[in-house]
């Protein structure tokens, strides 16, 4: 039960993203085993995990398979939605805003003019922080 303490962090971020997870621990270590539904879901789970926990390549073991193929994921814009926020939420940088209005040229014309119920595509991280 350490573990899933220590870990709590993590446990949390999976819950926010929707994320569909079994923890456990067994011989010392953590398991997450389960699915999102989109890569950047998966992402935000290893981004908390590698910025919080110095040792936990010796603690915890992810397996989360990822259930939407789409490019890395399709979102539906929300009252309160900005292009920054998507960026801060998704990619952890507010500034990367631009990828993703580039991503969705075909739908928006101005970064500060997106309306609730589109769906935007988001690019993958690695070419966001590209």
């Amino acid at each position: 039960m350490a573990l899933q303490n220590d870990y709590q962090d993590v446990l949390e971020v999976a819950k926010t993203v929707g994320a569909k997870v079994e923890s456990r621990e067994e011989n010392g270590k953590l398991i997450l085993k389960g699915s999102v539904d989109h890569a950047w879901d998966r992402d935000r789970i290893w981004d908390q995990i590698k910025a919080k926990h110095a040792n936990w390549q010796q603690e915890i073991m992810v397996n989360l398979t990822v259930t939407n193929a789409e490019p890395y994921g399709l979102y539906t814009v929300k009252s309160g939605d900005t292009l920054g926020k998507l960026a801060k939420d998704i990619y952890g940088d507010v500034k990367l805003y631009p990828k993703i209005f580039e991503a969705n040229k075909d739908q928006l014309k101005d970064p500060d003019k997106i309306k609730v119920g589109q769906v935007l595509n988001l690019p993958p991280k690695s070419i966001a922080q590209a």
